[in-house]
């Protein structure tokens, strides 16, 4: 395990160790409910689903964006927004690099919120915001459409060190996967079904191909697990060197736009771009639920699984009740 690495899982279970983990006796982390704004806001997952199909027939790669958003709002200080809040210092969740590097879906936020604001003003969290979006991107492209607790409050702290700390990077093994995932109490199911949201979307160059094509394990050499036919393909896209690369790479080429199944077949091909998927295979739990998806013929018990995931992420660290704010504006300064 790499040195940076270590530090930051030891600072992630510090910080895990001292705060409440929602549990059993708070199923709904904490005073979320489905239909939170039925009586406050009864239009408001109508209006974002409005809102989201004109975004994605505008832009098809702002769903995924999106759905990418969610993950980095989650992951860093929990579903609280904070992923929205900018700093003139440059010291904010969005001005994290490598981790926050490439993130979009900001102005499209913003634009849910002004439709939101409009109907019923000070109303609707912008945290609240970012996972109906995520739900709807995915319903968009395909997926299942499931109900998502709302009740969330915005975070008022933006912290780029946090995202430092408690995003796993694109090259993390499986045990340091599961760590980053466990410490947030999610467990190794929620872990290998939320990897299936990289069955949409596109990665950048700079994000997958110093581990995957040119320097693996930082010895100068291709991933040996990469499929050697599917390594030429993407050299021809990316460029040997060049850590500034941003050239798109679709992360599920049969099917970039398409919510389905063939993420895990291209798992265990081992056809996929970040060292993070194919991890997956290196557990057994994981592998098998792999595996399993890989040959199944319908969806249906993974749409099942992805709706109970994204659930499981939703809750973690909410704001509710009389913490944190109701912003009108998302990207408010937070120095």
């Amino acid at each position: 395990m790499a040195l940076d690495v270590l530090v930051r899982l030891l600072i992630l279970a510090a910080v895990a160790s001292a705060m409440p983990v929602p549990g059993a006796a708070d199923p709904a982390g904490a005073g979320l409910a489905i239909g939170f704004y039925d009586k406050t806001c009864p239009k408001a997952e109508e209006l974002v689903l409005e809102e989201m199909r004109d975004i994605v027939h505008e832009d098809r790669t702002l769903g995924p964006a999106l759905l990418r958003l969610l993950f980095h709002d989650c992951f860093v200080r929990g579903c609280d927004g904070s992923i929205m809040l900018k700093s003139r210092s440059k010291k904010g969740e969005r001005d994290a690099k490598p981790m926050s590097y490439s993130l979009r879906g900001f102005d499209e936020v913003e634009r849910i919120k002004a439709k939101l604001e409009d109907e019923c003003p000070l109303t609707v969290s912008c945290a609240d915001i970012i996972i109906m979006a995520a739900r709807d991107a995915v319903y968009l492209t395909n997926g299942p459409r499931f109900p998502v607790e709302t009740g969330r409050r915005d975070g008022k702290v933006s912290s780029c060190l946090d995202a430092e700390n408690d995003l796993a990077p694109p090259n993390a093994n499986i045990v340091d996967l599961k760590t980053y995932f466990s410490v947030k109490n999610l467990s190794w199911k929620d872990l290998v079904v939320l990897s299936g949201s990289h069955t949409i979307g596109r990665a950048q160059c700079n994000a997958f191909a110093p581990d995957r094509l040119y320097n693996n394990s930082g010895k100068g050499v291709q991933d040996p697990t990469l499929d050697k036919a599917y390594a030429p393909e993407l050299r021809e896209r990316c460029e040997p060197g060049n850590e500034k690369d941003e050239t798109p790479v679709d992360m599920d080429p049969k099917s970039p736009y398409e919510f389905d199944l063939s993420y895990y077949r291209d798992v265990l091909s081992n056809r996929t771009l970040f060292v993070s998927d194919q991890a997956l295979l290196d557990d057994k739990l994981t592998r098998d639920y792999v595996a399993r998806m890989a040959a199944a013929e319908s969806t249906e018990e993974y749409f099942h699984d992805y709706a109970t995931a994204m659930i499981n992420m939703g809750r973690m660290e909410v704001l509710t009740g009389d913490n944190g704010e109701i912003r009108k504006i998302c990207s408010a300064y937070v120095d």
